[in-house]
């Protein structure tokens, strides 16, 4: 059976409004200067620590920055989010073709599941793998092969889709196919450059091509 391990940001819900307006509220908190929210769609998907690092120069600001952003994400944010148009039709026609899907999100895995569970997704996927909110699994090609011994998903038979250069990474490191996608938050360029065996611009597209390739 082939197991696809969907992403959950940019992926399979649109959640720029509830990170950006989250990390707005946690820079404004530091008196730090507060970018537009078009600003800080390049934080949507990799680790946020990490982005909030980027943007504060330091690791204890960052530190701060993310509990403070956690502080109204787990309240608004997680809500303030929408379900592509496609991905419900999609997922089902996936399932019906007997494949097993999954989440693998660098989301600390408490917060993907609410949203799953709120957007009426959750029964959709055998499980749900996230990070830790110590950050443990932020990493996704940790994750990945964390979810992939916990399942016992052989490589060859398995897909990971997302949006960004991290999601194609973290699959190749694992011997996965990975399969990038154009409606969310990363760039063609972005994908390939990062080592995407396909590229999906919709998806309905990800009906045919979400199939594992031939390792080189």
């Amino acid at each position: 059976m082939i197991s696809i391990f969907f992403d959950l940001d940019g992926t399979l819900t649109d959640p720029q409004v509830g990170i950006t307006r989250s990390i707005q509220y946690a820079l404004g908190r530091l008196d730090h200067p507060v970018p537009a929210q078009h600003e800080l769609t390049w934080c949507i998907g990799p680790p946020l620590h990490a982005s909030l690092k980027k943007l504060l120069g330091r690791n204890d600001l960052a530190d701060q920055a993310l509990a403070l952003y956690r502080e109204r994400f787990a309240e608004i944010g997680l809500y303030e989010n929408a379900i592509y148009p496609g991905i419900e039709a999609t997922l089902t026609a996936l399932a019906g073709a007997g494949r097993r899907l999954l989440v693998a999100t660098s989301k600390p895995q408490i917060y993907a599941e609410r949203i799953l569970d709120h957007f009426g997704l959750a029964s959709r996927f055998e499980r749900v793998f996230g990070s830790e909110l110590d950050g443990t699994r932020t990493d996704k090609t940790e994750l990945l092969g964390y979810a992939l011994r916990m399942t016992g998903v052989d490589p060859a038979r398995a897909v990971m889709i997302g949006d960004r250069s991290h999601d194609m990474i973290g699959a190749r490191n694992n011997a996965m196919t990975a399969i990038g996608v154009l409606y969310g938050y990363g760039s063609e360029a972005e994908l390939r450059s990062a080592g995407a065996h396909r590229i999906c611009a919709t998806p309905e597209q990800l009906r045919d091509h979400a199939e594992p390739v031939d390792q080189p």
